[in-house]
């Protein structure tokens, strides 16, 4: 395993990033703690969840992801072994199950919620801090999500980031956090993050965790110059598509059971003509390298200098140890100028 520095924070984390989303819907706790301890094993030290996670999010799994990694973190004893991170909900409605007592229900990151957020995650994975602390998504209307085209909206009364980011240098002070990131923001969000940082001395964000993959290379845009000028670390998530470019969806295959064959009408952005298309042309690119399309696609994200850590999901073991392989991979340029070349062809098919 490989390990990169994580923007300014002074944490080092393994080039794959354990995501979570799956352990309370479609994995079991014992599964969940199989996971951890097959890749830790491996050498990954990067946990990532949510407070919303399992995933759909629903009433009955809201912070069960967590619950899990608290068991085994107190089972294990190996707390000093993980880098931890998870997120804070942003604004939306139909989950008030989060803090019903708060805002009449609608979710928001204002100081309140942040500061209560944090303390029920913590009492959630059974530990006294989160090395870092991330905002879901952008708390004003804007592009994310699978959406390109921008059209303003005011965002009227939207929670200001420097209300939330200074919620979160409250809990970097209190102890309870080490660092803070963002999670599925634009450029705008991420320049105007650190200008606060540096007019309002609040905390300088580590990361953020945008979707990127060989099928959406939005973040090439505008981001991954910012990202390394600036030093903000990309935690890729959904390198895999929701597991669409390991081509097993190819050809009309439903695999049972899988995130996709079950919930794809949920995920719109992974599910189209151009996205199968694509993914063709990049499975079989991989084959002809004697690679797997898993390989393939995380061996591509991770070639990439802006990227600090390839965040993966697996509902099974051998899925995990497919995607784990991938890390060991040397990419030829080469290679990634075929990559170029499909991309060339069918720009942002699943943005």
């Amino acid at each position: 395993m490989r390990y990169r520095e994580l923007g300014t924070s002074g944490l080092t984390v393994s080039e794959i990033c354990l995501g979570s989303m799956t352990w309370g819907e479609q994995n079991t706790e014992a599964e969940g703690h199989a996971q951890i301890d097959r890749a830790l094993d491996a050498g990954v030290n990067f946990i990532d969840t949510a407070e919303m996670y399992a995933v759909p999010t629903r009433a009955e799994t809201y912070g069960r992801t967590e619950e899990i990694i608290g068991s085994w973190l107190a089972k294990s004893g190996r707390r000093d072994d993980i880098i931890l991170a998870t997120k804070v909900a942003s604004t939306g409605r139909g989950m008030n199950y989060m803090r019903p007592h708060l805002h009449d229900g609608e979710t928001r990151p204002d100081r309140a919620s942040v500061l209560e957020a944090c303390d029920a995650s913590l009492k959630r994975l059974k530990t006294d801090y989160i090395d870092l602390y991330q905002l879901h998504w952008p708390a004003r209307p804007t592009n994310c999500f699978g959406h390109l085209r921008y059209k303003h909206m005011d965002g009227g009364d939207a929670t200001p980031l420097e209300e939330t980011l200074s919620a979160m240098k409250e809990l970097v002070d209190a102890g309870k956090v080490r660092a803070i990131g963002l999670s599925n923001e634009t450029a705008w969000g991420i320049t105007h993050a650190l200008k606060l940082a540096d007019t309002m001395g609040l905390p300088r964000i580590a990361s953020t965790q945008n979707p990127y993959s060989l099928l959406n290379r939005t973040y090439e845009v505008a981001l991954a110059e910012i990202g390394i000028r600036e030093q903000v670390g990309l935690l890729a998530h959904s390198p895999l598509a929701f597991g669409v470019l390991s081509g097993k969806y190819l050809d009309g295959a439903r695999p049972e059971g899988a995130r996709m064959t079950t919930w794809h009408d949920r995920f719109p952005r992974y599910w189209t003509e151009k996205t199968f298309k694509a993914t063709k042309r990049y499975v079989k690119l991989a084959k002809a390298n004697g690679l797997s399309g898993v390989e393939l696609a995380i061996g591509f994200v991770l070639a990439q200098p802006f990227v600090s850590s390839a965040v993966i999901g697996a509902t099974s073991l051998a899925q995990l140890d497919e995607q784990l392989r991938a890390v060991e991979l040397s990419f030829d340029p080469a290679l990634l100028k075929e990559c170029d070349k499909i991309d060339n062809d069918i720009t942002f098919p699943c943005p």
